[in-house]
């Protein structure tokens, strides 16, 4: 009852306020018209008309929906529905002063009166809910700050662009969260001193330990969605010497749909030091996005770590429908959900399971939903588990590839991106062979048939499934040991999004089986990644042991992402490199993979290794 009571006590006193605004525009165009007391037969109109011209205009708010406008919120899209409602009114106005007859000269109001009313009425009414605003808004602020002096945090924000300024409009209007933002950090010179929503730009990042010194600053909150992880470790580094909290907004991966709140700045993780890069989206969005738009498009393993986030990425490119295939229900039932929950662009998703080791299974799937595009990204990933199961590795990798690539040539598909590996140059493990292998399965079709068919080769990604990063965080959380294998272990990382982005890119690219690479940055230790989520832990880096438990079978201390023999050529996206297709043996590859899988189906380990050495793809054993 107190609710509707106050609703009704603000509706109510919102009409009588606009009913005085109203009544003074009226009058007042009439003064400021005649500068002075309007001639008597003017005073005679202004008084006979005042009435109706309030009726009219409080009747014309109601209606275009005005009075439900919460000016506690109010915004320019507000004051734009002010406007469209005090319109009408004045063009009747203007109406009757062309329009009626001489002997109507009661309503035929003066030009200059109607066009002064029309601009006292919109900015009395738009003004006075912003100064309500206002008003409400400081005495909330002079509140909280009297009550909570002691627990209002002090917030510093480390970037002054687009996401800086959104962040800030986000905290200021959470009054109830007891943040101040004292300013922004920019390395821009051309931002320095400038003043974005009342708040100053206080220097470089550079300055961070002192106007954190000086200012009392608690937490600090980057808003760069495009640093560099180099960059974002020298902040990082920066704000620990200060002894600040450090949070984070999304990155551009995170945000295609360009929305920050509040609830989205999140902590600092392994993805922000060691995988995110500097990407121009916007630069190659229409590109790309034309494409996949309203086509039909399947991916297989879409309930994987790289398969469902390209579901996501590939449905906010607007594709007719998206199929997904995984043979793992639970897997796919999330990405559905995901996928359905965030829906809008009229996609279509077709949750499907079924196993790429069925042939028949593949044929039925194609020829119900007619991909035009197939991204191939189901495949076992795991080293050391292929190594006790290679049987299932080349029945899975190898032959669940051919199956998926038949079909795909069969119903017409126009593009077929391969989702390959590092571990396919120079192989040392049965899963790195086997998915060589499947690249060249790849480019044999592509000699053949006119469906455009592409490999994208990339390193280890931060947050998969099988990553080591959530065994290192669940044994840091524990209090340690940590387990690496050798101290000079080395791998190149990059975030999912990242992964998929270029992915999506490099789909665009293919024509006839090219190997696209993607640029992976630098290797990284693995005994430095470790050391990383240590500190991230809030551990210093002693606090937590470091264990070496030896390299395990299949495994290189480094991996490599190009061989001697693959020249990388450049594209026309700026982390993508293209490889030229490797030799197949002569022949001997392909011809060998039908013995290979015949092995595989009898569970003859001897004979899967002894096929997969004379296969000429470079295939070895690592000597520790």
């Amino acid at each position: 009852m107190k609710i509707f009571q106050n609703d009704l006590f603000r509706k109510t006193s919102q009409v009588l306020i606009d009913l005085g605004i109203f009544a003074l525009a009226w009058i007042g165009a009439y003064f400021v018209r005649f500068e002075a007391l309007p001639p008597a037969n003017y005073v005679h109109q202004m008084s006979l008309l005042i009435v109706l011209v309030m009726a009219a205009r409080s009747l014309s708010f109601r209606l275009f929906s005005v009075y439900a406008i919460t000016w506690r919120y109010i915004s320019i899209r507000d004051a734009a529905l002010i406007l469209k409602a005090t319109v009408p009114l004045t063009i009747v106005l203007f109406g009757l002063r062309y329009l009626s007859s001489a002997s109507l000269s009661i309503v035929r109001v003066p030009v200059g009166v109607i066009v002064i009313e029309f601009m006292f009425v919109l900015l009395g009414a738009a003004g006075v809910r912003m100064v309500r605003r206002l008003i409400v808004e400081d005495q909330e602020r002079g509140m909280r700050n009297g009550r909570n002096s002691a627990k209002v945090k002090n917030i510093l924000l480390i970037g002054a662009g687009d996401a800086g300024n959104l962040v800030l409009k986000e905290l200021q209007r959470r009054t109830d969260l007891g943040i101040r933002v004292v300013g922004f950090v920019d390395d821009d010179p051309d931002k320095l001193k400038m003043n974005i929503q009342g708040v100053s730009v206080l220097g470089d990042t550079a300055k961070i330990p002192e106007i954190a010194s000086r200012l009392s600053v608690q937490e600090a909150i980057i808003t760069i969605v495009n640093a560099s992880s180099k960059d974002l470790r020298r902040i990082v580094e920066l704000c620990e010497r200060a002894g600040l909290k450090v949070k984070i907004v999304p990155g551009i991966f995170e945000m295609l749909d360009d929305r920050v709140k509040i609830t989205r700045v999140r902590e600092i993780n392994i993805d922000d030091l060691l995988g995110r890069s500097v990407f121009q989206l916007e630069k190659h969005l229409p590109d790309v996005s034309s494409a996949y738009k309203n086509k039909r498009i399947l991916v297989t393993g879409a309930g994987g770590s790289i398969g469902s986030e390209l579901c996501r990425q590939l449905a906010f490119l607007g594709p007719e429908a998206l199929t997904l295939l995984d043979k793992d229900e639970n897997s796919i039932y999330e990405i559905d959900m995901d996928l359905k929950g965030g829906a809008g662009n009229g996609t279509v998703v077709h949750p499907v399971i079924a196993n790429i080791k069925n042939a028949e299974r593949l044929e039925l799937l194609f020829d119900k939903y007619r991909p035009q595009v197939v991204f191939h990204a189901a495949a076992h990933k795991h080293v050391p588990l292929m190594e006790h199961n290679p049987a299932e590795a080349i029945l899975n990798n190898v032959q669940g590839t051919r199956n998926v690539v038949e079909a795909a040539v069969r119903h017409g598909v126009e593009r077929f991106i391969f989702i390959s590996t590092d571990k396919a140059v120079n192989p040392s493990s049965i899963m790195g062979a086997t998915k060589k292998i499947g690249e060249i399965v790849v480019q044999e079709a592509a000699k053949h048939r006119s469906t455009r068919f592409s490999c994208v080769r990339f390193g280890n990604v931060l947050g998969s499934r099988g990553s080591v990063v959530p065994l290192f965080q669940k044994q840091i959380a524990l209090g340690g040991p940590v387990t690496i294998t050798h101290p000079e272990m080395r791998r190149y990382f990059m975030s999912i999004s990242e992964a998929v982005h270029l992915i999506i890119q490099a789909g665009t690219l293919g024509e006839r089986g090219e190997i696209f690479v993607l640029d992976m940055g630098k290797l990284i230790r693995i005994v430095d990644m470790v050391k990383t989520l240590i500190r991230l832990s809030g551990h210093q880096e002693d606090d937590i042991e470091i264990k070496l438990i030896g390299v395990r079978p299949g495994e290189k201390l480094y991996e490599e992402i190009l061989i001697d023999a693959e020249r990388a050529a450049v594209t026309k996206f700026e982390k993508i490199f293209i490889a030229p297709p490797a030799e197949t043996g002569n022949g001997r590859t392909l011809a060998a993979v039908s013995d290979l899988v015949e092995a595989a189906k009898a569970g003859n380990v001897a004979r899967i290794i002894e096929g997969l050495m004379g296969m000429g793809i470079g295939f070895h054993r690592e000597v520790q």
